[in-house]
């Protein structure tokens, strides 16, 4: 189980080996994508708090990259975390996801993206429910549910 040491250390000092990488051209993610994944997933955009009902919904099952089709949670980890994005405890695997910092907008953040093709999928905080104390925010449309 990943903890808030765990991911300093990735944002730090090196993220896990993804599984394999995916890279394909602007225009080809482009043509893939809808326009909201694409400003989301490709130019780390962040969708509107609330606007997507994946925040309320509670089902078993797999998420993985809309980009890419990277396992990156399981539904069992999956909680109502009240911010307005799906939030999850864990990644589905150690290297689904990979961990950058942010300085952006004035915050220190750790950045969540993709392990496989570098999406931007959202943020990871040291806020969570126990064991973890993890609260990885995640932008809805850079998942697609398996």
């Amino acid at each position: 189980m990943l903890n808030w040491n765990d991911i300093l250390n990735f944002a730090n000092k090196g993220n896990p080996k993804p599984s394999r990488k995916v890279v394909k051209t602007e225009q080809q993610w482009r043509e893939q994508l809808t326009e909201q994944a694409f400003y989301v997933t490709r130019n780390k955009g962040t969708e509107r708090p609330h606007s997507s009902d994946s925040c309320t919904l509670f089902e078993p099952g797999k998420y993985a990259c809309v980009c890419c089709n990277n396992l990156l949670f399981d539904g069992d980890e999956k909680f109502d975390s009240g911010t307005g994005w799906p939030s999850f405890t864990q990644p589905a695997e150690v290297n689904s996801i990979a961990y950058n910092s942010d300085k952006s907008y004035g915050m220190q953040r750790i950045e969540t993206v993709c392990n496989v093709c570098d999406a931007h999928l959202g943020h990871v905080f040291p806020d969570g429910p126990m064991p973890s104390g993890l609260r990885y925010c995640i932008n809805a449309v850079s998942l697609q549910k398996l």
